[in-house]
């Protein structure tokens, strides 16, 4: 993997990069083996300063100093809540209210390891969402976190009774399919087994907006995805169908 390729913005203080899902941000405790971006910019730049996280199967920005100065400054602005967080999901089903607040806290599963749940004891979270077009099976739903709770969005999507596509933890892990939004779907006279065209969780980090120390706006966008706008584009061609 080039990390050129995925470097979506950078300057002498930061480095903006387009994290591929199934992708580590940091190098897990529990598996050194993993490759993790973390480790890629290092033998890229040399020092690298880790100022945020995405999960793992989560594409999209990610945003990391080049010294220390930029990381303080950065961090800072992440844990007063002064950078503003974007993200584009496909979740299963049809939202009733287009647009909305989900202000519910979050707390660990008091069993499942890794698994978060919301829960009157736990932290405060907050995250904004509006729909942005809707297909009946899916919608494509923007949303904003306030908060930076673990695995935030997938959690209140769950709570509002519309899981992110393909989410093995709080939805279903069944891949999206050309055949569940084709309704004359065939298989090819050569193909024995359909290829999913989403097999990965739905959820994209699309922008970041935030001021830098010199007073410059920054508004850093990750293009989605092919496999996400590839579920669009089919979703789009056979609604009008």
């Amino acid at each position: 993997m080039r990390i050129e390729q995925l470097i979506i913005f950078e300057n002498d203080d930061f480095v903006a990069v387009n994290k591929p899902s199934g992708l580590l941000t940091i190098p897990d405790r529990h598996d050194n083996a993993l490759e993790a971006l973390s480790t890629l910019l290092k033998k890229h730049y040399g020092s690298i300063f880790t100022v945020h996280r995405l999960d793992r199967d989560t594409s999209g920005t990610v945003l990391f100093a080049k010294h220390e100065a930029a990381h303080k400054y950065l961090s800072q602005l992440f844990e007063s809540r002064d950078v503003e967080k974007y993200y584009l999901g496909i979740v299963n089903g049809e939202l009733p209210v287009p647009a909305g607040s989900i202000n519910a806290p979050i707390m660990e599963h008091p069993v499942q390891r890794g698994k978060m749940v919301t829960n009157a004891k736990g932290r405060p979270s907050l995250t904004d969402y509006e729909v942005q077009e809707s297909f009946g099976l899916f919608s494509l739903v923007k949303l904003r976190i306030h908060t930076g709770r673990t695995h935030q969005i997938r959690v209140h999507m769950k709570h509002l009774g519309h899981p992110i596509a393909v989410d093995e933890l709080y939805g279903s892990k069944e891949p999206v399919r050309l055949s569940a939004i084709k309704k004359k779907f065939r298989l090819g006279k050569f193909t024995e087994e359909e290829k999913p065209l989403l097999a990965r969780l739905a959820l994209h980090a699309f922008q970041l907006r935030f001021t830098d120390e010199k007073g410059v706006r920054h508004e850093l966008e990750a293009p989605l995805p092919k496999d996400m706008a590839a579920v669009l584009q089919q979703l789009r061609k056979h609604k009008k169908a």
